[in-house]
């Protein structure tokens, strides 16, 4: 119903979009939606950042500072956060953002008719799971109370350390439900759109730009740098970087895109920024379909990749190959080894499970996104496949809105995948992986595992929960392998530091465009 909806967003939005903005940045992929209850994509994330905000927010260097909170008290048991909202805090349209807005939005963000991928990230509340997944109806027994118009009361089951930072994540953002109930799908418009961040949506042109204008009823605008901003959706590296090199944009947000070729070369210019963050890339199995059911053929063919081969023949960018799907270090958690590269035992298990030398293996499709990095390693490993293992697989392109329906779905064999730590701890990776989880997108489900993440997060003492965080990730990634991490993630944008201000290098790619400013003219 959203995509019949989303077709004529082209034909909204004022004809000055057609104009320079103060501010042009490459976004990737056109985006799926600006619903923060059913963002599941980074490009859609970076938008909703600035059009909405949270009880926190994050700052340019990745840190959870004060957002619609302008402070909070937590009880000595870790469990309760009392929240005190700003009273200055307004919707763009005036109206005051108060508690019940996002009481009510929570609400609708886990009720099981909105099908929120990301609605588990709302779990960690008292009674939010029962709540989303329906045994229970009565809302009032979730724990979120409000108070006053300005005080909002959160009950965790357990002590989460990490919870302000998930509420500066796009699941925990409010919404302005009139403003919703009036429009239904088309609420996401631009002339329909209320919103209470730094920036309003002004127009959305399908396949040309999103225009954001500054909002003159944010509770800090006199401390936002750009007046309009223009998120371009060029997802081809070649294009993005001619459109960046012929100075119509003034930002290059991602590596892909960024020409493969020419990274050497590129990476010795000053206006080359890189530095590591919390992400990785990775290979998705359907455990639903019958040639990955079994676990044997899911390790055999993560033995047989030479990921060492891939970032030094074609990211080309510092990448580390990835034994683990948690990148090192996350708030201080060192995760297992993994599965090292070893075509011989692969194929001993491909033969054990019936499949000797690839012999009558189904035929599969490996399934990527648009971008020349993408396709570049999915030729890659269609060749592994082939050398290796005598199998041969088909490869599948598909545009940014169908592929995330498509993983959503299920509706693939192998996939590439990949994952930014919404916050800064192993659970942001690890848990999505729990049986039905909104983001899960594999078919795994194990009871041991769901066991595991649940113990974790009952556990207070943290060198006890990393161990079992440790036992959950050999799991997934050693024993039962429904996913093969690839490599861990460098950050790298292309801008001049000596004009643009408000960017800095952090582990979760946290660039808000609220923070970025001009320190001479454009």
């Amino acid at each position: 119903m959203w995509m019949a909806a989303a077709a004529l967003l082209g034909l909204s939005g004022c004809q000055r979009a057609t104009d320079r903005a103060e501010f042009v940045f490459l976004n990737g992929a056109e985006p799926e939606t600006l619903d923060p209850s059913l963002i599941t994509g980074q490009p859609e994330g970076r938008l909703a950042a600035a059009l909405f905000e949270g009880l926190t927010s994050f700052d340019e260097r990745g840190q959870v500072v004060p957002g619609i909170a302008e402070k909070w008290d937590l009880s000595p048991d870790g469990r309760v956060y009392t929240f005190h909202l700003r009273k200055n805090a307004r919707w763009s349209n005036g109206d005051p953002v108060t508690a019940r807005d996002f009481r009510d939005t929570w609400r609708r963000t886990l009720a099981p008719e909105t099908a929120a991928e990301y609605s588990y990230q709302l779990y960690y509340i008292h009674n939010g799971r029962p709540f989303s997944e329906g045994t229970l109806k009565d809302f009032s027994q979730v724990g979120a109370v409000v108070l006053d118009d300005w005080t909002l009361q959160v009950t965790l089951d357990n002590p989460t350390p990490f919870f302000p930072g998930l509420c500066a994540t796009t699941p925990l953002y409010p919404v302005h439900l009139p403003t919703v109930e009036k429009w239904g799908d088309d609420w996401i418009k631009p002339g329909h759109m209320v919103s209470n961040g730094p920036y309003q949506l002004d127009a959305w042109r399908i396949n040309d730009r999103v225009r954001l204008v500054k909002n003159p009823f944010y509770w800090d605008t006199a401390h936002v740098g750009m007046k309009t901003i223009d998120a371009l959706p060029i997802s081809r590296a070649t294009t993005a970087f001619n459109f960046y090199s012929a100075g119509q944009a003034d930002l290059i947000m991602d590596k892909g895109l960024t020409p493969l070729d020419l990274m050497s070369e590129l990476s010795k210019r000053p206006d080359f920024h890189s530095a590591p963050f919390l992400g990785t890339y990775f290979i998705r199995f359907n455990l639903t379909r019958p040639a990955f059911k079994d676990a044997r053929v899911r390790r055999a063919f993560a033995l047989v990749i030479d990921k060492r081969l891939i970032v030094d023949k074609i990211t080309r960018a510092g990448e580390l190959p990835a034994e683990s799907f948690v990148p090192p270090g996350a708030a201080g958690y060192q995760p297992p080894p993994g599965l090292k590269r070893d075509p011989d035992e692969a194929r001993r298990l491909l033969a054990e499970a019936g499949y000797p030398g690839g012999k009558n293996f189904p035929l599969v499709t490996y399934l990527y996104s648009e971008g020349e990095l993408n396709e570049a390693i999915a030729v890659e490993l269609q060749s592994m496949f082939r050398q290796e293992l005598g199998i041969n697989i088909s490869l599948q392109r598909q545009e940014w809105r169908v592929y995330l329906n498509s993983m959503s779905n299920l509706d693939y064999d192998l996939s590439r995948a990949s994952w930014v730590g919404d916050y800064d701890d192993p659970n942001t990776f690890l848990d999505m992986f729990v049986t039905g989880g909104g983001n899960n997108s594999t078919g795994f489900a194990n009871p041991k595992y769901d066991q595991l993440i649940a113990d974790a997060a009952r556990q207070v003492d943290q060198n006890k929960r990393f161990d079992i965080f440790r036992q959950a990730e050999r799991m997934l990634v050693s024993e039962e392998a429904p996913i093969c991490p690839l490599y861990f993630y460098v950050g790298i944008q292309f801008y001049n530091g000596d004009r643009l201000g408000g960017m800095a290098a952090n582990l979760l790619d946290e660039h808000p465009l609220q923070r970025m400013y001009w320190k001479t003219g454009r």
